[in-house]
């Protein structure tokens, strides 16, 4: 591999950056591409914000303002967040560039000369009232598979299923709540049926695919691909670029992905270079979890169409939960990426965010753990160990590398381990199982706590220098190591890192095996890391928290299919107390007869501590052992003797189950 495509799937441009999107895609893509790039490889990174689609139409519409504005608006929020993260993007451009425009519009009509794109007559919701076709967005309604209310057109939140606009039972358009009616309108369909076997053939032949991501493809194509509706009825979009097309524009599952390569051609033309070369090379898509059916089999699909090269691999990113549950951006319960940023680096989060859990795996923020890891691992291991040994080398080699001779045994398997662990970095990084590669670089600086304590340089400083001498040599060379590995994870804790020891241009991979000269001066060290106290800790739990006061939703906790699952218990509080930062929560002990339970319960408004203790009755709902809102909590209060008066301590038994 001489060139490299890198992408990140495009952010939608209604919302500023969170910890999710940078979880799942934005920090994994980077750490390959600089990875890459100290390797020799000429690499591409490109991104563009996603601004066509309905959300951003209905934002703009409830504004007043025009979508342009809405997207512009976000644009610049979301590239703030992400270079403040340290993306390295080579160009990070925007779909409503007309480059884009252009790009999208001769790609839709190449497709619909070698007719792969299909005229179809096709039923849809229409408002009287606001004189308009309604794109799925537009309409809100009942899931009609799991009867879940707030139904999107084109996708149901609660279970997760795809919709179609006039699927949806109790419609409503969502500008002014009239009922739509059902009217014949033509749209122009994608020929995605046809590409069912060559789909198949590539992913199953596709090694570089990982198996989240290949697993999730095939259940698709198992269940026999559809033809794609490639049209909306809307103003704000790449327009259809068809005679009778007029009012309609390209879907933007349709064009979005171009982006990739509209982002590029602008690279391409600010650096008179061409693009083409890196991706008929080697192409690797970052994205999230969500959009893996998009990027592994519409996109494929469009590709084969049009006749373009395929990408070699999609690494896709799973969820982020935040503090045992599901992230909700209507509800605030999120962490905005600017937010994290007024108390914290950047780099002590693209750390935390990767060594928490594989990729492949989903993952839980929690302001304690996170506490623990900085602590424990940046402060107590990694920055203990860089501290002593740029101390030592100071004090008593006057911050020169000192000489090294005559290694003992406990030395040479040191030095072996220097040695040995980038090319296992290496190979993590390549095969995208980035935590891993860190989880090595942390082992590493462990053995040098370990390494440093055994060997004591400051008792045999004076009695046996030789020893002293050649521990520093050693712990110095470790340093150096772990300021060029941790380059792709921690951007400017490892530039901070080489800055103390005075080194220069270590931006390539290769220098993992040169040394450092006996007689190379370092500068005065400064600690790297501080530990986070508890107090600063709390202060972020309680303003998390405070997105919690009020009632909760249970459709947000649970689905209509769970909830005929469910083991509904009568059980008696044993033990209360307030949950810290909130108003609303209470951590509650309960008998349920057969066991005590631990549970959150957003009940603080209509029972104190002291009051729930006087013979209060609630029924819980049993559900999996969990962490909600940073508590262990193993059910959940569903109702309480106030919300319910049947269930009290007369008419009700201790742990009898109600159905």
């Amino acid at each position: 591999m001489d060139k490299l495509f890198i992408t990140c799937a495009l952010p939608y441009a209604n919302g500023p950056s969170h910890l999710g999107h940078l979880r799942s895609t934005y920090i994994p893509a980077d750490i390959y591409a600089r990875y890459n790039r100290m390797k020799g490889v000429d690499v591409l990174f490109v991104c563009a914000t996603d601004e066509h689609g309905t959300p951003i139409a209905v934002r703009a519409e409830e504004e007043g303002k025009s979508p342009l504005e809405v997207a512009s608006r976000y644009y610049n929020m979301i590239k703030e967040d992400l270079d403040a993260f340290n993306i390295s993007f080579d160009n990070f451009t925007r779909t409503s560039d007309p480059q884009h425009y252009e790009i999208a519009q001769k790609f839709f009509l190449k497709l619909y000369e070698k007719g792969y794109i299909y005229e179809k007559i096709i039923k849809q919701p229409y408002c009287e009232d606001c004189e308009r076709f309604l794109p799925d967005r537009y309409v809100e309604g009942i899931c009609p598979h799991c009867r879940g209310e707030g139904a999107r057109g084109d996708h149901c939140e609660t279970c997760g299923r795809h919709l179609e606009p006039i699927q949806l039972l109790e419609p409503k358009c969502l500008i002014c709540n009239s009922k739509p009616e059902i009217k014949e309108s033509k749209q122009y369909f994608f020929k995605l049926s046809h590409f069912q076997d060559q789909l198949e053939t590539w992913i199953k032949g596709n090694s570089k695919l990982p198996p989240n991501v290949k697993n999730y493809a095939l259940q698709w194509i198992k269940e026999g691909l559809k033809d794609w509706i490639l049209t909306r009825d809307m103003e704000w979009g790449v327009p259809v670029p068809l005679d009778g097309a007029e009012g309609k524009i390209i879907y933007v599952w349709g064009e979005a992905f171009l982006g990739y390569i509209s982002s590029a051609a602008q690279w391409s033309q600010d650096n008179n270079l061409s693009w083409r070369g890196y991706w008929d090379d080697t192409a690797v898509h970052f994205i999230g979890k969500d959009i893996i059916y998009h990027h592994t089999i519409f996109w494929p699909a469009l590709l084969m169409g049009y006749g373009c090269k395929l990408p070699d691999a999609i690494v896709a990113g799973e969820y982020l939960s935040l503090e045992g549950s599901k992230m909700s951006t209507s509800k605030n319960w999120v962490i905005w990426a600017s937010d994290f940023l007024k108390n914290f680096e950047a780099d002590i989060l693209r750390y935390y965010l990767v060594i928490n859990a594989p990729l492949t795996r989903d993952t839980d923020f929690s302001w304690d753990d996170f506490q623990r890891r900085v602590n424990d691992e940046l402060a107590d291991v990694l920055g203990n160990f860089l501290h002593r040994t740029f101390s030592f080398t100071k004090r008593f080699f006057n911050g020169k590398i000192p000489e090294v001779s005559n290694l003992d045994e406990l030395d040479i398997e040191f030095e072996n381990k220097i040695k040995k662990t980038p090319q296992k970095v290496a190979d993590y990084i390549e095969n995208y199982k980035f935590r891993e590669g860190l989880v090595e670089i942390i082992k590493l600086a462990k053995l040098g706590n370990k390494y440093f304590n055994d060997k004591e340089p400051w008792k045999t400083i004076k009695t046996q220098p030789e020893i002293a001498s050649n521990c520093l040599y050693l712990c110095n060379q470790l340093a150096k190591n772990l300021g060029v590995m941790l380059t792709p994870y921690m951007p400017s804790k490892s530039l901070n890192i080489l800055e103390t020891m005075n080194i220069r241009n270590y931006n390539r991979w290769d220098v993992l095996s040169d040394l450092i000269p006996s007689g190379h001066e370092i500068n005065k060290p400064k600690p790297l890391f501080s530990k986070i106290d508890d107090e600063v800790i709390e202060k972020q739990k309680e303003l998390l928290y405070k997105t919690l006061e009020g009632e909760f939703d249970m459709k947000d906790i649970i689905t209509i299919d769970d909830f005929a699952k469910i083991d509904l218990r009568v059980g008696k509080v044993i033990g209360a107390e307030a949950v810290k930062g909130s108003k609303n929560l209470l951590k509650l002990m309960v008998d349920i007869k057969d066991k005590n339970l631990q549970v959150v319960a957003g009940i603080a408004k209509n029972y104190s501590p002291e009051d729930i203790l006087n013979e209060k009755v609630v029924v819980l709902v049993n559900l999996e052992p969990a962490k909600l809102f940073g508590i262990k909590s193993e059910g959940m209060i569903l109702a309480t003797e106030k919300s319910m008066s049947i269930l009290t301590s007369k008419n009700a038994e201790i742990g009898e189950k109600i159905k």
